[in-house]
């Protein structure tokens, strides 16, 4: 284990080996997204896609949820000043969700408790869930006059039409258990067991390539809405067929030995 930095906004930042664990750390709050530790989120996401020692991230949070969304408190506060709520597409920076979708390392979601209207979101814009039973996820926003821009997006691509507009109209939660039918949740574990499961898993996919894992990332994400034929010849992120690694990897498969893979 690395040493854990903490961000002043309330996230903590550890590396175990070439995974990245960060923790949401504002349990009094429910791990609210305020402006800082959105900002933050951003930032270590970025710096994730830099480090050539970061091959996967695991996102998690302290205390008896995973996120509870947007820190209503401050968003009330700054109504309260007259100041001018700016929604989502009206900002002039990525949302902390674009940057999880894009950002090139894949990214598991440990979800050990709620994860509820902008923590639902966050948890949807990870590339894999891994969830204790029992814990409610929705998007509450049209309850409380909010929009959910992500939520609306990604959700129907998600899980059938239908029951994603059910989820979104009405603002009501699901458990866990069913979002792991729909396939929202990859792995339902015991709730002290998310944590290592996420990291466990996320270790599994920072052991192989890492050229080949971050060039498969950013194909499924910009193929997912291309008709087939453009997709199959859409070449996008680093290119393992011409890299190091490809050579490394069938050597070492041939040698019968475990790969000394360079990200090059």
């Amino acid at each position: 284990m690395g040493e854990v930095q903490r961000r002043g906004s309330g996230l903590l930042v550890e590396d175990r080996g070439h995974v990245r664990l960060l923790t949401l750390d504002r349990p009094e709050r429910r791990n609210a997204l305020s402006t800082p530790l959105q900002a933050d989120l951003v930032e270590e996401l970025l710096r994730c896609g830099e480090d050539d020692g970061v091959r996967a991230a695991v996102l998690a949070g302290n205390g008896p949820a995973f996120c509870a969304g947007f820190d209503l408190h401050e968003i009330r506060e700054a109504d309260r000043r007259g100041e001018r709520f700016r929604p989502p597409m009206d900002r002039p920076g990525r949302t902390v969700f674009e940057v999880l979708t894009q950002v090139p390392v894949p990214v598991v979601a440990a979800v050990a408790g709620a994860a509820v209207a902008g923590g639902f979101e966050l948890a949807l814009a990870c590339d894999l869930r891994v969830a204790a039973p029992g814990v409610p996820m929705g998007l509450p926003e049209a309850r409380i006059g909010m929009g959910a821009n992500f939520g609306s997006v990604v959700l129907p691509k998600r899980i059938p039409m239908g029951i994603a507009l059910e989820m979104l109209y009405t603002g009501e939660h699901v458990t866990s258990e069913v979002a792991e039918r729909w396939g929202l949740v990859n792995r339902l574990v015991p709730a002290e067991q998310v944590l290592p499961t996420a990291l466990e898993l996320a270790g599994r996919i920072a052991a192989n390539a890492p050229v080949s894992v971050r060039r498969m990332k950013e194909t499924a994400v910009k193929a997912l809405e291309l008709p087939l034929w453009q997709a199959l010849r859409l070449d996008v992120g680093p290119n393992p067929y011409l890299s190091e690694d490809r050579r490394e990897g069938i050597a070492a498969r041939l040698e019968g030995r475990a790969p000394r893979w360079s990200g090059r």
